[in-house]
């Protein structure tokens, strides 16, 4: 079996500063993730740490040592207001130019001598047990604040670049991988947020460092973009629990939008939609 010692470290190490904003969306769309630098402040930054601190979190399966707490926005109406944090929604809605459906959120912390998350997929399309048929959305971006630095010896990122592309039966998304000759790591600062295609191959190496890596991952679709058959409505007294910010992307999670008895040559054909423009990725900042 190959080794990630095997081969050398592929970095990214780029200047996310530089991108305009259709570089952005060209990465989310074609490499199938994108750095954010600085897309938390300082004190906002403190201020949800704080807040995580009080979470109670439990192992994964696969080691005691990656901890994560689900749904904590149930727990804190300071994480709750991370749903609506404007800079990601607005980017997202010209990303996906429809609605937001937020899909869930979880917290994560990878203690120091955690073996790493195996190289997965989110975006399953008949569903699965980890994922459920949320998995089954066509499109969906997972944003992924990182509350800690992300250097190569502390969990960071890694991924197969464009893998979401790949009709290849290698590809299949309902494989696992320990390591992938071409996977790229992704090194970040506390404050970053990553915007991550839920279709491609992602995710870290171990934590051989001396502290945890902590962050918070919200997820979206565009309200089009729904699951296969229908999943389990948002509970009304978790509703009542959120702050009125967030209330606008707590839409139907089962909304989708489709005509399955759409005809060759429907009454109005649209002539102009400039959303899947080839030129989209030419937008300045």
């Amino acid at each position: 079996m190959q080794t990630q010692e095997d081969h050398e470290l592929r970095i990214d190490d780029r200047d996310w500063n530089a991108l305009s904003r259709g570089e952005r969306i060209r990465m989310i769309e074609e490499e199938g993730y994108l750095i954010i630098p600085d897309w938390i402040d300082t004190d906002y930054l403190a201020e949800l740490k704080t807040e995580c601190e009080m979470l109670e979190t439990i192992g994964r399966d696969y080691s005691e040592k990656q901890r994560g707490c689900q749904n904590p926005h149930l727990k804190s109406q300071i994480l709750a207001e991370l749903i609506a944090y404007q800079p990601t929604v607005q980017f997202l809605e010209d990303l996906f130019g429809d609605q937001l459906i937020f899909i869930h959120y979880t917290y994560d912390r990878s203690e120091p001598g955690t073996p790493g998350i195996s190289l997965h997929t989110d975006g399953q399309p008949y569903g699965s047990k980890i994922f459920g048929y949320e998995g089954s959305c066509p499109i969906t971006v997972r944003v992924l604040y990182y509350l800690d630095d992300l250097t190569l010896d502390i969990s960071p990122f890694r991924v197969v670049p464009r893998s979401h592309l790949c009709m290849h039966a290698d590809a299949h998304p309902y494989k696992r991988y320990e390591h992938h000759p071409e996977e790229v790591i992704v090194p970040c600062t506390a404050g970053s947020a990553l915007f991550l295609n839920h279709r491609v191959f992602h995710g870290t190496l171990p934590n051989t460092g001396n502290r945890p890596r902590t962050m918070l991952a919200v997820a979206y679709r565009p309200a089009w973009s729904g699951p296969i058959v229908d999943v389990a409505p948002r509970d009304p007294s978790d509703l009542t629990q959120m702050p009125s910010s967030v209330l606008p992307y707590l839409g139907d999670p089962s909304m989708r939008s489709y005509d399955f008895g759409a005809g060759n040559k429907p009454a109005e054909l649209i002539s102009d939609d400039p959303g899947m423009n080839p030129s989209r990725w030419d937008k300045p900042v």
